[in-house]
């Protein structure tokens, strides 16, 4: 069962230095067969396999694939998800 939110992870190659993103899943499929999954303006888009592999897929000329990002399943009522209404603050 795929999950419908995901947190990626972007790191650089020392591991040091985290940008994270989420994303929700999308009617579309990627080249792989597994769901596409996107960050709200689009731009971020990823294939995730339901073993959590990450294939980062292009949005628009220019880009270049980040070869460092991990994917974290979101639950309802994760506390760590910043756009769980439940952890938002009245």
């Amino acid at each position: 069962m795929n999950s419908v939110r995901y947190e990626l992870v972007f790191s650089d190659d020392t591991g040091s230095t985290q940008d994270v993103v989420i994303v929700g899943r999308t009617s579309s499929k990627g080249p792989g067969g597994h769901p596409v999954y996107a960050d709200p303006t689009g731009i971020i888009r990823a294939e995730i396999s339901d073993r959590n592999e990450v294939r980062i897929l292009a949005s628009g000329g220019h880009q270049v694939p980040a070869p460092h990002v991990l994917a974290r399943r979101l639950t309802d009522g994760d506390p760590m998800d910043p756009a769980d209404p439940s952890t938002s603050a009245t």
